[in-house]
């Protein structure tokens, strides 16, 4: 029976809810493809002010056109952010901050998989510095806003392969040994610890924060695999999930009301979930809180 349920959870399509966000005001980070767009086009159907989050604006805009089409609400708009330069991050969070009243909804989900060695603008190895430094910063910039908006939520989108990786204190940039798919899992296990040690200073202010594994979803994130992996992706290809089954927990974590009471937890297939070991250690999620303050020169309250 539990096997049954596996392949069931594996293979599971939308997720149903009737629930309403009219009047809410949603961020979504990575908007314009792939599970951030399904996402994005599913809470303007239930009536949020949908603030698309993107570095590339062209993409953006045929995504925003298509969104608004379907959805026919006009309250969408695009927001130029960049989460590989911190001071893109912190003119997006200025205007978000100065044009915004409120902030109910933070979808921290863009991000990038296994690509080659590179630097962020500030230095930081790209998959550590877009997946996990710039939501971190992002999400400190906003906080205050959310804070005001309360009840508020925040959605940080991780992965099964947490599990591929593990946080390297004294290489962090891995600058002495670089393995892609190993800096993708540390960046995606830095997702979970901090969504743990977020939780714990959030706690009483009326912000919940999620952490989420979408499934293996058909998405253009799979463009810097190398070949074996590629081939190894063509044979699971037909057990995958489309980007619309992919974007289902995101909206769970986004406008359950059971999750009123939660936060700090990880979730897949719409449901809690298990995570590794090393994603439940919260000594490591502390240390890594601090490194990434200092990292990015900031002090939290």
């Amino acid at each position: 029976m539990a096997n049954i349920y596996a392949l069931r959870a594996f293979f599971c399509g939308q997720w149903s809810s009737s629930a309403r966000l009219d009047g809410k005001t949603v961020i979504i980070t990575g908007a314009n493809t792939g599970i951030g767009k399904e996402t994005a086009r599913d809470l303007a159907k239930r009536g949020a002010r949908i603030i698309m989050a993107c570095r590339d604006i062209e993409k953006a805009e045929n995504a925003l056109k298509e969104i608004t089409e379907e959805s026919r609400n006009q309250n969408v708009v695009i927001r130029k952010l960049d989460l590989s330069d911190t001071k893109s991050i912190k003119e997006f969070a200025e205007v978000m901050n100065r044009e915004e009243r409120q902030l109910n909804i933070l979808i921290n989900n863009a991000g990038i998989m296994m690509c080659p060695y590179s630097k962020t603008a500030d230095g930081f190895e790209m998959q550590l510095g877009v997946n996990h430094l710039g939501h971190f910063l992002l999400t400190f910039l906003l906080l205050d806003l959310m804070k005001r908006s309360a009840p508020a939520r925040i959605i940080n989108v991780s992965s099964m392969a947490h599990s591929w990786g593990s946080i390297q204190l004294d290489d962090i940039n891995s600058e002495r040994h670089y393995h892609s798919r190993r800096a993708y899992g540390q960046s995606k296990l830095a997702n979970i610890l901090s969504t743990r040690a977020l939780a714990k200073r959030l706690k009483g202010t009326g912000v919940n924060v999620y952490v989420i594994h979408p499934g293996v979803v058909r998405t253009e994130l799979k463009r810097h695999m190398n070949i074996p992996l590629l081939v190894m992706w063509k044979i699971v290809r037909p057990f995958t999930k489309t980007v619309v089954q992919g974007a289902q927990t995101s909206i769970y974590c986004a406008v359950e009301p059971e999750l009123d009471a939660e936060s700090g937890g990880y979730y897949s297939n719409c449901s809690p979930a298990s995570c590794s070991r090393a994603a439940r250690d919260d000594v490591m999620a502390e240390k890594l809180w601090e490194l990434s303050c200092q990292m990015l020169g900031i002090t939290w309250e």
